[in-house]
């Protein structure tokens, strides 16, 4: 009997912690963005630029999530770089990645003066976000999105792209 009850406990409790931990954001500048974009790999990286105050934006995040989920055993990589303000990283990005348990790679680009890295990134960017970059170095692949995504949308452009 004790071991029935122990066992029932133990099922009760992680019923209870269900919490998915969330990726640890971090905070890097331009030239760690620079090798997140150029890196030597087969793998098919979608790189979203976004802010927890843009709303098109956060709207989005849950079809990047979706989009890495499901093809977890392809090569994929989903890259979050938010581009809110480096002395709100504590109070505002932290809790908010905790919050919305994302769980792929989180960066805060700290480098405030846009005009000196958008254009490296890609010379058709104006500037506004959510923005995507999807690229393969080895294949050459390098499209670029300033724009809201549905998943069909992001689903039809990424999964013909995505090498297996």
């Amino acid at each position: 009997m004790k071991i029935i009850t122990l066992y029932l406990l133990l099922i009760i409790a992680s019923l209870f912690n269900t919490r998915v931990a969330a990726q640890e954001p971090s905070i890097i500048k331009w030239e760690t963005l620079k090798q997140i974009i150029h890196p030597a790999s087969d793998t098919t990286y979608v790189i979203n630029f976004w802010a927890t105050w843009c709303a098109p934006c956060v709207k989005e995040l849950p079809n990047f999530e979706r989009l890495a989920d499901e093809n977890k055993n392809s090569k994929v990589q989903v890259i979050f770089i938010s581009l809110d303000f480096k002395r709100q990283f504590e109070t505002r990005l932290k809790p908010f990645v905790d919050e919305n348990k994302m769980n792929y790679p989180v960066y805060l680009l700290d480098e405030p003066d846009y005009n000196t890295w958008i254009d490296k990134v890609d010379p058709s960017w104006g500037g506004s976000i959510p923005a995507t970059l999807v690229i393969n170095n080895k294949t050459g692949l390098k499209k670029f999105f300033e724009q809201e995504f549905t998943y069909e949308e992001l689903s039809s452009i990424v999964k013909p792209l995505i090498l297996k």
